[in-house]
């Protein structure tokens, strides 16, 4: 499995396993969850994303209790988790409203509470997990350096964030921020042309792309796009979703998908991903296809 440095201190698994339905699985045992920890591990994917409104703020709890009952494996993983989301429901269920608090107040008590749910010392990335129209960027930066300066949280990013709240955020730090967890597929494009991408590109800062497979819409029925990634599997000996994740790693912009899935013979075949290599024309077919229309 290939390994991309995000900083001096920070190394990630280019897959990604993520956690956000870990909660939401008819089996939570320590047992189950640490059945799918360890696939990832025999496939090289040590990094494991979470947020601590994941499950209505329960899932970092789930891999807590698997990290308890077998302390070993977190000198195996990366984990990730964001903060910042604030939703009327678990520990927040007296909210009369959703919002979003970058506040240094909350930022250092969700870092706390993540830690103690998730049974760990530190935590290896911290992302503030949506833009919040009323951060004091002076304020939540200097938060975000006050976290890593502790030893709580290894290195720190940005989920959701457009590049003017990247650039505006930044400026306020004296720690570098390593990576923006964005939407991007097959069944979300715009990306590759809004200016995303190339800022990130331009700039050196590889990107984690949440839903990679569009929620699961991708892999459902025969839609145009589908179609054609069935064609282009079946050359390599994989499924549609092998395709799909494989469509970002061949961007030159260093893209980590964020696989999530409950389902363990599915998190055995992540890799399967690795095995298509896609040239230029194949890449844009698929890309034709996402688009609905032939490139201009």
């Amino acid at each position: 499995m290939q390994r991309v440095k995000l900083s001096d201190t920070l190394e990630m698994s280019r897959l990604v396993y993520g956690m956000w339905r870990l909660g939401d699985d008819s089996d939570t045992s320590t047992a189950h969850v640490e059945a799918k920890i360890q696939a990832c591990l025999d496939q090289g994917i040590t990094t494991f994303d979470q947020a601590d409104i994941y499950g209505g703020y329960a899932a970092e709890a789930v891999l807590g209790n698997a990290l308890r009952a077998n302390p070993r494996l977190r000198q195996k993983m990366e984990i990730v988790t964001k903060c910042d989301i604030v939703a009327p429901m678990g520990r927040y269920a007296d909210a009369k409203v959703k919002y979003y608090d970058t506040s240094r107040a909350h930022i250092l008590k969700s870092v706390d509470t993540s830690l103690s749910e998730m049974a760990i010392d530190h935590i290896d990335l911290l992302l503030i997990h949506r833009p919040d129209p009323l951060m004091d960027h002076h304020e939540t930066g200097a938060a975000l350096d006050e976290v890593v300066a502790s030893g709580k949280v290894g290195a720190v990013g940005v989920s959701n964030f457009r590049p003017w709240d990247w650039s505006l955020l930044q400026s306020a730090m004296k720690t570098q921020l390593v990576t923006n967890q964005i939407e991007i597929s097959l069944g979300e494009i715009s990306p590759f042309t809004n200016g995303d991408l190339v800022f990130h590109q331009q700039h050196g800062h590889p990107l984690m792309a949440w839903s990679p497979l569009g929620g699961g819409l991708l892999m459902a029925g025969n839609p145009p796009v589908g179609v054609v990634a069935d064609e282009i599997a079946a050359e390599f000996g994989v499924d549609r979703a092998a395709v799909a994740v494989a469509f970002l790693l061949a961007h030159p912009a260093i893209i980590l998908p964020v696989l999530g899935t409950n389902n363990l013979d599915r998190i055995r075949r992540a890799s399967d991903a690795l095995k298509v290599k896609l040239d230029r024309e194949s890449w844009f077919r698929l890309y034709e296809a996402a688009l609905g229309h032939e490139v201009p």
